[in-house]
């Protein structure tokens, strides 16, 4: 095929003519030259197409399934930059299996590190949770230099352009062993707290780039001394795209297809991805309140809570529902959340307008608690000392003066962060280009 080709910077120009089309045949272009170049294709006025061939940058984003958000932010922000078609190859790293020979938890237990934080979830057994934080961290901090030379072994092996992380704990380690490997590949730590738990949890004294979805994590990193042209400020967390979308349902007909009651007042239950065995007595509670309400259940992967909740009679209408993929079709169908005070489920949340119940104790986990103050601050919700007093949260938060107050806050703020860390990585590629 006689294409006429020109090479611009980093990118491949190539002009065909119609009469090169009809004599190569029927055309079919790979999404990628030799892995090198992504093809886009430019309308123009004329009958001559243009092709543009970007230079493919190799992406890693590095997770960890300890809670269900970290993944969740990764393939969020994966899908992101499709939509927006960068021309990136996205890899999602999971660290687990990358350091699994290191785990040295799976070694004396034999369970998972991440796992083993997913069960004292489920079962509600975060009490000291703040004072174990800096033991597992000394833990971690004896194995640095392993995890260092085994993370710069892979990326030696199968080099990035960029690392973005999404995880706490263990972004000193990767960034040692990114610049061990690859000196000049940027490292990008995304927040996916609402603000740092120093000290070494999020923000480390390193060169670096960092995300903020608040001012207070913004404050947090400048305070650390990172330069401010290397910490950026997003408009939130990340949430997936299909948050955003449209929905043309009908809400009352969807709640009677599942049961429930037209136009009663619907609150959605719901403790991240493992659950927790306090919805059981937060249902318990509301169902001998009196109130007149009805309520959603989300066990997520909890399925011991799931069927002790499906063992009880309730006086009130009850939607059960174990782990599921469309909790944005279950807040479309609710009036206010109760839940932890997580930053995904806050979040979500507050994309969808829903008013907020959480719990704040020493159970509560230590990176969660400024969620709490958040929540004050902004007029989100209530948060309680304990959900012992839930019956009486959710009578005032439904007066409709309050209600309304909180609806106001959240329908005056908006969060597009998964549509702004993309280009906010593009930048930093260009500034390493």
């Amino acid at each position: 095929m006689e294409a006429r080709a020109l090479r611009l910077g980093g990118a491949w120009l190539c002009l065909e003519t119609p009469a090169e089309i009809l004599r190569s045949g029927r055309r079919v272009l790979s999404s990628t030259v030799a892995g090198r170049y992504t093809l886009r294709r430019v309308a123009l006025p004329s009958r001559i197409q243009l092709w543009i061939g970007m230079a493919t940058k190799t992406i890693d984003f590095a997770f960890f399934d300890a809670g269900g958000g970290h993944r969740s932010a990764a393939t969020a922000l994966q899908l992101a930059c499709e939509m927006q078609q960068r021309p990136w190859k996205i890899r999602l790293m999971n660290l687990q299996e990358v350091l699994d020979s290191l785990d040295v938890f799976r070694k004396l237990s034999g369970i998972r590190l991440q796992d083993i934080y997913n069960r004292m979830l489920a079962r509600g057994m975060t009490l000291g949770s703040a004072q174990l934080l800096p033991a597992m961290q000394s833990v971690l901090r004896l194995f640095h230099q392993p995890g260092v030379r085994l993370l710069a072994n892979y990326w030696r092996e199968a080099p990035p352009d960029m690392v973005v992380s999404l995880v706490p704990n263990l972004n000193r380690t990767m960034r040692e062993a990114l610049h061990r490997a690859l000196p000049r590949a940027p490292y990008v730590t995304v927040l996916t707290d609402l603000a740092d738990f120093g000290p070494h949890f999020w923000i480390e004294k390193q060169g670096q780039y960092f995300v903020c979805g608040t001012d207070r994590a913004v404050e947090q990193a400048l305070a650390l001394g990172h330069p401010a042209e290397r910490v950026f400020r997003a408009s939130g967390m990340i949430l997936h795209p299909k948050y955003y979308e449209p929905w043309r349902g009908d809400r009352v007909a969807e709640r009677q297809r599942l049961g429930l009651r037209a136009k009663l007042p619907t609150g959605l239950v719901l403790f991240g991805g493992h659950g927790s065995r306090v919805m059981y007595d937060i249902a318990t509670r509301l169902d001998a309140s009196g109130l007149q309400l009805q309520l959603i259940l989300i066990c997520g992967k909890n399925e011991e809570l799931l069927n002790r909740l499906l063992a009880r009679k309730w006086r009130m209408p009850i939607l059960l529902q174990g782990f599921t993929t469309e909790v944005p079709y279950f807040m479309r169908l609710s009036d206010f959340l109760i839940g932890k005070p997580g930053p995904g489920s806050l979040s979500e949340a507050l994309a969808m307008k829903l008013p907020v119940i959480v719990e704040r104790n020493a159970w509560t986990l230590p990176q969660e608690r400024f969620n709490t103050d958040w929540v004050r601050e902004n007029h989100y919700g209530l948060v309680l000392r304990s959900f012992r007093r839930v019956d009486t949260a959710v009578a005032q938060l439904l007066e409709p003066e309050f209600y309304a107050r909180c609806r106001a806050r959240m329908a005056a703020t908006e969060n597009r962060a998964v549509f702004e860390i993309p280009q906010i990585l593009e930048r930093i590629l260009a500034a390493h280009q």
